[in-house]
């Protein structure tokens, strides 16, 4: 009877197989001799920047791995939408990966109604690449010697105190409306074009502060125009362990910003080849080596498995909706 049972639910498997037009024992063996041939990363980061440059980083040890070429395809601009849009259309097989931004898999659902693409339908988690430290960045000479300072003036004289971010919708700007929040004091916000504007005029005191991480505000702060007040993790990092957290700092308790990229594959994409390039990145990413690379922009490794990174989506989408709507967020 077991054998009989055993030889019914042999057959089952090979009509189930062949219902979905896959030759029994196909999928199995192709997820074995995954990858067969040279693995692409899409990404949205232009040339040189600071998440490029890690992801090259983790492309080289990845073919070392995975025994085959990895390659960075560059697609900038357009918020992402072209570099998640080609990914989107990639057939799900892992041999097309992207690389995207915190913002761009959360708050864009958020803000544009036409999103060219569905981070959770249309992509399955692989596991986020790095987390991104925030500066609370006020210039040398500015009068600010804490977070409570900034708060304070503008319960003071709501609306006065001015801060920059990077662009609308920037998690320095929504980090910005959070605090304000949090506080319960009103700010005005000002967006530049470019890092280097924005941090020029922080330092010439033309905004009161801004949001910043080692790489946008590090050379300044380097060169002594702008100085750190508070970082908005949960603890100081050891990288700068003079600079307090928000809390710390005067700040609203238990404030944190943070950023971070992910890896993603097409939806579809097999367990056990997301397994397997979840398990590749993460050890990529710890490599002794790695560590001084990350410290260089302020990043540290966020290894996750994919069902947690699901989950971080998920949160961060929920973390930020209530800030974005009261505020009225939208770009399209």
């Amino acid at each position: 009877m077991i054998v009989a049972g055993t030889r019914r639910l042999l057959c089952l498997t090979a009509v189930c197989c062949s219902c979905l037009g896959v030759p029994h024992g196909a999928a199995f063996a192709a997820d074995e001799s995954y990858p067969s041939r040279p693995v692409r990363v899409i990404t949205p980061f232009p040339t040189g920047s600071g998440p490029d440059t890690v992801m090259r980083l983790v492309a080289e040890k990845l073919a070392r791995t995975l025994g085959r070429q990895v390659v960075v395809e560059n697609r900038p601009g357009g918020n992402g939408f072209i570099a998640l849009s080609a990914a989107k259309a990639a057939t799900a097989d892992g041999y097309t990966l992207v690389h995207a931004s915190g913002s761009q898999l959360t708050t864009h659902t958020l803000v544009y109604k036409k999103l060219p693409y569905d981070p959770v339908k249309d992509f399955q988690p692989v596991t986020p690449l790095f987390r991104n430290s925030f500066f609370i960045v006020v210039g040398t000479n500015a009068p600010f010697k804490s977070v409570g300072d900034i708060i304070a003036a503008a319960r003071s004289r709501p609306g006065t105190v001015s801060y920059g971010s990077e662009f609308v919708g920037s998690p320095g700007h929504l980090g910005a409306l959070t605090l304000a929040s949090a506080g319960g004091v009103q700010m005005t916000h000002v967006p530049f074009k470019e890092t280097s504007q924005l941090f020029n005029a922080v330092a010439n005191n033309e905004v009161a502060w801004a949001f910043g991480s080692a790489a946008t505000a590090g050379p300044m702060q380097a060169a002594g125009r702008v100085r750190y007040l508070a970082i908005g993790m949960p603890a100081r990092l050891p990288a700068y362990p003079d600079v307090p957290t928000v809390p710390e700092n005067g700040g609203p308790a238990g404030y944190t910003l943070d950023a971070w990229t992910a890896i993603v594959a097409p939806a579809g994409v097999s367990s056990p080849v997301v397994s397997r390039l979840n398990k590749a990145i993460n050890a990529a990413m710890q490599e002794p080596d790695m560590r001084p690379r990350l410290v260089v922009f302020g990043y540290e490794a966020y290894p996750m498995l994919p069902e947690d990174t699901a989950k971080l989506i998920g949160a961060d989408t929920r973390r930020y909706a209530e800030i974005i709507r009261a505020a009225n967020l939208k770009f399209d």
